[in-house]
């Protein structure tokens, strides 16, 4: 959440969509952005940051009172289209950070490249975060690993 809390326009680069993200600790990862993404941000830019945004200001996503979106943004917004689409379910942003991980080693991911783009400093914390079975861990694994 804190990652696009504190996007600016300036670590958007639509040409390539990619994303330069500040992750904990002040590391910074660059973060690819799906077709659909890119193109609505280059619709925002285009059209609804400047409805939002202050002069001046180089923050990305504004909320409704013309200040840069905080995580409790985020999170709010989250609770309430989960509260729309999934009634009953908690459904947090890391659920969603999870999912996220957990989907991509299932459909065959490298283990590697989700830790990076989660922005783990470890493998290790991949392999927890994520839940995935030790089987799958494995076969990863032994695909990747030069000595396996």
């Amino acid at each position: 959440m804190g990652e696009v809390a504190g996007l600016t326009v300036d670590r958007v680069d639509l040409d390539r969509g990619r994303v330069m993200v500040l992750g904990k600790g002040s590391k910074e990862r660059e973060v690819p952005m799906s077709d659909y993404a890119t193109a609505a941000v280059a619709d925002y830019l285009r059209a609804g940051r400047a409805l939002m945004a202050p002069e001046g200001s180089s923050g990305l996503f504004f909320n409704r009172r013309r200040n840069p979106f905080s995580e409790r943004d985020i999170r709010t917004m989250v609770e309430q289209y989960v509260g729309r689409l999934l009634p009953g379910r908690r459904v947090t942003p890391h659920t969603l950070r999870h999912s996220f991980a957990t989907h991509l080693l299932e459909g065959g991911a490298d283990i590697r490249a989700v830790q990076e783009l989660l922005g783990h400093a470890s493998v290790a914390t991949t392999q927890r975060y994520t839940h995935v079975s030790r089987s799958r861990l494995f076969e990863v694994y032994e695909r990747a690993h030069p000595r396996a």
